[in-house]
């Protein structure tokens, strides 16, 4: 299978090495920037391009994968599926075309797939599964935080998309931690933002928000987002009349209380826990590794039901859009 990649960035890098893992793959890269071809030309021996258009010329192209960033992202799909290929996205966090690339993968029989990430770790799995279909409502109280300038310590926060009102670092977390918290707690009947400016840095959005949200299910939760926290910090905890689980974001910290024992028990998980230098403790790279393979099943298997999807996607970035309003 010839895959392209496009956007040879630190995620395209990372889908790149992950790739690299399936020997029956090829890989190709499409950059602008003739630094990065030539980093990853030598890293992973992948050919690169200048343009999409001359990547489809060239080669026989059975996929793509839309690592660039999320402002571009629509009309590099639109034109991968023009030529096509099966897209890949990371996370768009605008819902800029849509239903133009609903409807043309539909009609050209191409899979669509959508990163989300977190729907693919164990922690969060369990997670969701302890939760749906309990008859107890739960609660929960989740904090995602970390100071902007060193989400990539390696370059400024102004010249990448998180700098950007519409792409900014709060809605980017809310993005990627809404769709596992709306699969565990059920559909957002009701939200409620309190926000503000807290910090000094260059940047004309809210930097952090308190978010009450009301599910559909009855459950209720306060969600924490911000871009101030100097430790980063991923907590959740869970509660109701007969569970209760909290997680610190890492492999090793989801604990379920033992209601019976009355006591506190780790809920451990096999190779969970990969890691990659520069980037925060409750960063790991199977669930990465996990949703790849899962666009490869949905190739090979269209009915294949995902985790997640434009369609839901689309209505969460509404309410992420009311939330910021």
């Amino acid at each position: 299978m010839n895959v392209l990649v496009i956007g040879l960035g630190s995620m395209g890098k990372r889908r790149m090495r992950l790739l690299k893992e399936h020997k029956e793959i090829v890989l190709f890269g499409v950059d602008s920037n003739k630094d990065r071809c030539k980093d990853v030309t030598e890293t992973f021996g992948a050919k690169c391009y200048d343009s999409i258009s001359e990547a489809v010329s060239n080669e026989r192209l059975s996929c793509a994968f839309v690592c660039t960033s999320p402002l571009s992202h629509s009309n590099i799909i639109t034109e991968c599926l023009c030529n096509g290929l099966h897209v890949f996205t990371e996370i768009n966090l605008v819902a800029d075309g849509y239903e133009r690339n609903i409807q043309l993968a539909s009609e050209e029989n191409l899979v669509l797939f959508l990163s989300s990430t977190f729907l693919y770790r164990k922690e969060t799995q369990t997670i969701i599964d302890r939760v749906n279909g309990r008859c107890d409502k739960v609660n929960y109280i989740y904090h995602v935080g970390q100071y902007l300038p060193d989400w990539h310590p390696w370059e400024n926060y102004k010249d990448y998309f998180i700098g950007d009102a519409r792409t900014n670092g709060c809605r980017e977390i809310m993005a990627i931690d809404m769709p596992w918290l709306v699969t565990a707690f059920g559909n957002i009947k009701k939200v409620h933002a309190l926000k503000s400016k807290n910090t000094s840095l260059n940047i004309n959005y809210y930097d952090n928000y308190f978010v009450t949200i009301e599910h559909e299910t009855g459950a209720k939760g306060v969600f924490a987002v911000d871009v101030v926290t100097r430790k980063p910090i991923r907590h959740i905890d869970v509660y109701g009349e007969n569970l209760q689980i909290s997680w610190n974001g890492t492999p090793d910290s989801l604990t379920e209380y033992d209601v019976e024992a009355k006591r506190e028990e780790i809920i451990r998980f096999d190779n969970a826990s990969e890691h990659v230098d520069g980037y925060a403790a409750f960063v790991t790279e199977n669930p990465y590794r996990e949703e790849i393979n899962a666009f490869f099943a949905q190739i090979e298997n269209p009915s294949k039901q995902v985790a997640w999807d434009f369609e839901r996607d689309k209505k969460l970035l509404k309410i992420i859009d009311e939330i910021e309003a």
